[in-house]
């Protein structure tokens, strides 16, 4: 039982499954800390608003803090477009660099009477003798 548990283990899929959570949370924090660090305090400059949880209105006794939403809301769209435009937006323009051209003109057709492969300058088929249009 051990030995199957072993091989579960270090069967690729867990590896892999465990490495992507481990770099998926180390990305996760230098992204918050870029928002956070950078981009938030480049706002609260031009807003003159660093921080928005203060905000808040009571109705009948109960404290209704929107401040924090806006916060969240805020941080949200700010991660959200760090990632599409330092790493999505980038990474696809490297994918579509690396794509090769159109595909090469086809070499060989198929004959209209036995279905076998010929050169496309080919005026016989050389299994069938039929005559290729």
């Amino acid at each position: 039982m051990l030995k199957e548990f072993k091989q579960f283990l270090l069967r690729g899929n867990a590896m892999d499954l465990a490495v992507g959570v481990v770099v998926g949370a180390a990305f996760g924090a230098v992204v918050t800390a870029l928002v956070s660090d950078l981009i938030t305090p480049l706002i609260s400059a031009i807003a003159k608003i660093p921080d928005f949880s203060g905000l808040s209105f009571i109705i009948n006794g109960s404290k209704f803090m929107y401040g924090h939403f806006i916060n969240a809301l805020i941080s949200f769209v700010l991660i959200s477009a760090t990632i599409f435009f330092f790493i999505i937006k980038p990474m696809n323009i490297l994918v579509s660099r690396s794509r090769k051209g159109p595909p090469a003109d086809p070499t060989t057709k198929k004959c209209s009477e036995c279905l076998s492969e010929i050169p496309i300058q080919a005026k016989r088929c050389s299994h069938c003798t039929q005559i290729t249009i």
